[in-house]
């Protein structure tokens, strides 16, 4: 394949770029009236609305055939095939495979992954009813009334947005609670006011080794064996997801409440798979079966939309605009619902520690910028902490703006606040206010200056009929796929994430040199030797 940056797309854009990078969006709207309705698309339950982009019909030609050229429909079709497309851990990447219907055929390695799927989804739905039914008790014979998921990274960050996200489709009567950091205090904070005698903890490791994650664990075992008086109580207060059941049953747990999952599911793609044995405890089975059709439709959607209709598709490609050709550096992500308060820190990790790379599929070093860093916080608030900056700031910030029609909350009548506040937002951050229009309001003149926002900043927004389980699945598997486009075109491979390593690595050379005792003898740079003897004398 053609190096990124000589392909006749990427000349053609960075050429088209040139000529309109200073194109405001209130003359794109003034000469196209129709463009609101063209740069438009839906899918799966979700309206993409992306005509307040800094764009024209032939940035949109262009960009779909870099798409082409780059290969992302034969990469697309090659990854639902169960292709080893993780080229760095000889890997098939089959988050897809989770969610696709019972009688579906994927093939990893000639074998159909699809029966097992159902039997982890069907034990899954077995062991949440019984516990959500009370008929799964505790060591002493009590219903659990409490889950702790215990995992990190997507063991923890998928389960606590989806339950937060669908909290009111959720067994109000049961209390859910997620510990993911090593600081104590997490764990502390989340049990303080829990009765162990109706506590579940669900351990979330594949390898049943994850040192933050294990460690946790310890601290929960000991926690309920001094409460519960008996080692024999773990084994009635304890689940695992995880594939290594020596070391599971070896902690004290049943395996026939161990669920496990596939070398072809990344930690961050894995909401859907048995780590999200909490979400569907909360939800209850026929949810999280929904939830699971959310994610699907949007896949479908996905695999058989014609390009210029592709919600996942457009979303990726708009990312490589900004992010290689303006030169963005952050996308921020605002949704305005206070259940997806934890949907932006979700897609933190889905997109910085898929597209986070330096070196391509070849292992050649990039010469263009790939991942964007990805941040946001719920509207309004965000409106009173940094809209400023992406309004009048001196950085172009893309902001991605996600809203429903139709409230959860039964205060329904603020519902049209907020939502005139998203829209509000859109429209002001594309066509601000020039001097003119506020001296013609009765601006002082010496108050104009400060007050003129320039506009041309670019959004999409994104509607749905409410946040319900199966819109949910919808929006998650579109950001998984827009992620998936924008590694296509920049040809890394989006499902590795070997920069987590080298920090664990010199972590575990750390933890024996910080332990009580003699004075070790120090062998790292200047800076972490004093660090360490300073921390070694103030704790004493």
């Amino acid at each position: 394949m053609t190096a990124l940056t000589d392909s006749p797309a990427w000349k053609a854009l960075a050429a088209h770029h040139a000529a309109i990078k200073d194109v405001h969006l209130r003359t794109l709207f003034a000469q196209d009236p129709g463009r609101a309705e063209r740069f438009s698309a839906e899918g799966a339950g979700l309206f993409l609305d992306y005509s307040k982009n800094r764009i024209t019909d032939e940035t949109l030609k262009l960009l779909l055939q870099l798409a082409d050229e780059r290969g992302v429909a034969q990469r697309r079709d090659a990854m639902f095939a169960g292709e080893k497309i993780n080229t760095t851990e000889r890997r098939a990447v089959l988050h897809v495979a989770l969610r696709a219907p019972r009688g579906t055929r994927i093939e990893v390695d000639g074998a159909d992954v699809m029966p097992e799927v159902h039997k982890v989804l069907d034990a899954m739905a077995d062991f949440s009813a019984r516990v959500r039914s009370g008929a799964f008790t505790g060591h002493t014979g009590k219903r659990i009334r409490n889950v702790v998921n215990i995992g990190i990274g997507g063991s923890y960050l998928g389960p606590e947005m989806a339950y937060r996200a669908l909290r009111p489709y959720s067994d109000r009567e049961m209390t859910f609670r997620f510990v993911a950091n090593v600081d104590g205090a997490d764990f502390s904070e989340a049990t303080h006011d829990l009765a162990a005698d109706e506590t579940l903890f669900i351990i979330s490791s594949k390898t049943f080794t994850t040192l933050e994650t294990m460690t946790n664990a310890a601290t929960a075992r000991a926690w309920a064996v001094e409460k519960l008086g008996s080692d024999a109580a773990i084994a009635k207060h304890f689940a695992a997801v995880s594939t290594n059941i020596p070391a599971v049953t070896k902690f004290g747990i049943d395996p026939a409440n161990t669920f496990g999952f596939w070398d072809w599911v990344g930690g961050r793609y894995s909401m859907d798979s048995a780590i999200g044995l909490s979400t569907m405890i909360a939800l209850g089975p026929d949810n999280f079966r929904a939830l699971l059709a959310g994610f699907h439709a949007m896949d479908e959607h996905f695999r058989t939309a014609p390009p210029a209709r592709n919600l996942p598709l457009l979303l990726g490609l708009l990312t490589v605009w900004y992010n290689n050709f303006f030169g963005a550096q952050t996308i921020g992500v605002m949704p305005y619902s206070a259940h997806l308060a934890r949907f932006p820190a979700y897609l933190q990790q889905l997109q910085m520690e898929s597209n986070g790379k330096h070196v391509d599929l070849d292992g050649h070093v990039v010469n263009y910028q790939t991942g964007p860093i990805i941040w946001g916080e719920p509207g309004t608030d965000g409106q009173h902490s940094f809209y400023q900056l992406i309004h009048q700031g001196t950085k172009l910030i893309p902001v991605d703006m996600i809203g429903f029609c139709k409230p959860l909350s039964p205060i329904a009548h603020q519902h049209d606040l907020l939502m005139a506040n998203l829209f509000a937002q859109a429209e002001a951050l594309a066509f601000g206010k020039t001097a003119e229009e506020l001296k013609a309001e009765g601006s002082p003149d010496f108050q104009t200056p400060y007050r003129v926002t320039q506009g041309n900043r670019p959004t999409n927004m994104i509607l749905a009929d409410r946040l319900d389980p199966a819109t949910l699945g919808s929006l998650v598997s579109l950001y998984e796929h827009s992620v998936f486009t924008q590694g296509a075109i920049w040809a890394i491979d989006s499902f590795d994430q070997w920069g987590v390593e080298l920090g664990k690595v010199l972590a575990s050379r750390i933890i024996p040199e910080l332990a009580p005792g003699p004075e070790p003898a120090l062998r790292h740079d200047a800076s972490t030797n004093a660090l360490i003897a300073r921390y070694r004398r103030m704790r004493g």
